[in-house]
């Protein structure tokens, strides 16, 4: 499903609007649905894992991480089509892609490259909205090295671009690099025709205070938030083998709260979000973005010990990571 919600930072209250639930009456997905023989043909998690969204002409463009594959989808959450990843010739498919029928999760060794659930964790779209570029969330399997894809030891994934007039990839793709093996890419915008913001985070920590890292305890935070961070990116100065710059970041460890304006957590000088994943970034306008965290309920905890993490909404000010060159 889609939500459609309103936030009020004044008074830190979120609104839902209206909910779109997905579904496929007209029989444009190419293989069998969980409710297939259902009129309305509601889509369900087993079908897809959709982790990015795009307005694209009155239209919703969605990234899958299955696939991975591109659902577009009108506002209504009709399916009007899905776009394999078929990039110059070359297809992307993890191991649940429909024509791999859900192979065990041994890259190279079954035929596929795209980790399961590694696909379209982040989705970018041009200004002009006519090229989406999705990002791979991890880095794709190498079948010749037999490891995951790097440089200099440091593993990095791939952004596709897609034309949205041909509903086609171009064979134009760029390289981001990760600062450490393990981390993934979360979420992805472009503030202009060249630079964007990327969330890159690892994948194994969250929480913050009391911390006692390494330590068999359930009253502290034993894996504390670590790496968690909005990188700008340009594709300008992309390097000889297509590595995107990475010009400057924010961490989101430790983000300056002068004004003390948190809602949540300790409304402190220094505010974190500690969660496992950031995973949502909106571009607001030139200077502002929001940010929202995966909660993963009921299973990460990472503001208060033993309690379910809420969906949170963070406005920040990111004026000097725009400024940066």
């Amino acid at each position: 499903m889609v939500h459609h919600v309103k936030a009020d930072w004044t008074s830190g209250v979120v609104t839902r609007l209206h909910t779109s639930f997905l579904h496929d009456p007209d029989r444009k997905i190419p293989f069998f649905i969980v409710n297939e023989n259902s009129a309305e043909r509601y889509l369900t998690g087993s079908d897809f894992d959709p982790e990015s969204i795009q307005v694209v002409a009155g239209e919703w463009w969605i990234g899958d991480e299955f696939g991975p594959y591109i659902l577009r989808v009108n506002a209504r959450g009709v399916v009007l089509g899905v776009i394999d990843t078929v990039v110059n010739g070359k297809a992307y498919r993890g191991p649940d892609h429909y024509l791999n029928a859900r192979l065990p999760n041994y890259p190279g060794d079954s035929g596929f490259e795209v980790r399961r659930s590694g696909g379209f964790e982040a989705m970018a779209k041009s200004p002009d909205s006519k090229t989406l570029y999705p990002m791979f969330e991890w880095p794709l399997w190498d079948s010749q090295t037999k490891a995951v894809e790097s440089r200099n030891g440091k593993p990095f994934t791939r952004i596709l671009e897609l034309d949205v007039a041909t509903q086609r990839y171009t064979a134009r793709q760029w390289k981001y690099a990760f600062e450490e093996a393990g981390n993934v890419a979360a979420d992805f915008q472009m503030l202009d025709a060249n630079t964007g913001l990327v969330i890159e985070r690892d994948d194994a920590s969250e929480g913050a205070g009391p911390n006692c890292p390494g330590e068999s305890r359930v009253d502290c935070f034993t894996r504390p938030a670590k790496f968690k961070r909005v990188y700008k990116i340009d594709f300008s100065q992309s390097d000889a083998d297509g590595f995107v710059k990475k010009v400057a970041f924010v961490d989101l460890t430790k983000i300056s709260n002068p004004k003390r304006l948190a809602k949540i957590g300790p409304n402190e000088a220094l505010f974190s979000l500690p969660h496992l994943g950031p995973e949502g970034l909106a571009i607001v306008d030139p200077t502002h973005i929001v940010l929202v965290n995966d909660n993963n309920y009921p299973y990460s905890s990472g503001r208060t010990i033993g309690r379910p993490d809420d969906n949170e909404l963070t406005l920040l000010d990111i004026q000097a990571l725009v400024q940066a060159r």
